[in-house]
């Protein structure tokens, strides 16, 4: 009877253990892939960029149009930051910034300022910054990509800012310029940049 009690005893015991060891390594497990994640993600800051075509000097404070679909015009000012989840995965609200918006057309004459709320998607691209001096942040950390952006409007109205980045190299499927959402109207047609004209450009730096 004994020696069935130190068996049964001794039974538990190595269930104890095997049990401790499972939970042990589950969550050395997690906290592995919770530091590889923020290992991994990324620190961003975005632009509408000014460009002088004069002197090659690219700054912060430019502005970017897009158009509704009665050609109702939509156009914008901004610069933040965000934090990507690793991999581009997910949502965020680790974000910063907004800036300012004008509307003209039959939407009517309107304007006020937008904060961001909330990252989307972010996705990097192809693409190098060359020929410019970049005041924002130093040329090896500019890069383009595609970011979407949960905006809220001072009147109320909520929304969303694409904000897209073409440098040399980027794909032609990426385009350089803005699209945004307003209440229930879609500027989804961007008012496209041009050579010698100082708006619609953009920009993304690592930080």
């Amino acid at each position: 009877m004994f020696s069935d009690f130190g068996i049964l005893e001794e039974t538990c015991m190595n269930i104890e253990r095997q049990w401790f060891v499972g939970i042990a390594g589950a969550l050395l497990s997690i906290m592995a892939i919770v530091a590889v994640a923020f290992g991994q993600a990324a620190h961003i800051r975005w632009d509408i960029v000014s460009i002088d075509s004069a002197t090659g000097i690219l700054s912060a404070g430019g502005i970017a149009s897009a158009l509704a679909e009665d050609n109702s015009q939509i156009t914008m000012t901004g610069s933040g930051t965000f934090v990507a989840p690793a991999g581009g995965e997910g949502t965020s609200r680790a974000v910063t910034g907004g800036g300012t918006w004008v509307t003209e057309g039959s939407i009517g004459s309107a304007s006020g300022t937008y904060v961001v709320t909330g990252l989307v998607r972010w996705e990097e691209a192809p693409g190098t910054l060359a020929g410019l001096t970049d005041t924002i942040g130093d040329l090896a950390d500019a890069r383009a990509g595609l970011a979407i952006l949960r905006i809220a409007y001072s009147d109320g109205d909520r929304g969303i800012l694409v904000v897209p980045c073409h440098l040399g190299g980027t794909p032609d499927t990426v385009f350089e310029g803005i699209t945004a959402s307003k209440g229930f109207v879609d500027f989804w047609n961007r008012v496209p940049a041009m050579p010698g004209v100082d708006a619609n450009f953009t920009l993304f730096n690592v930080e």
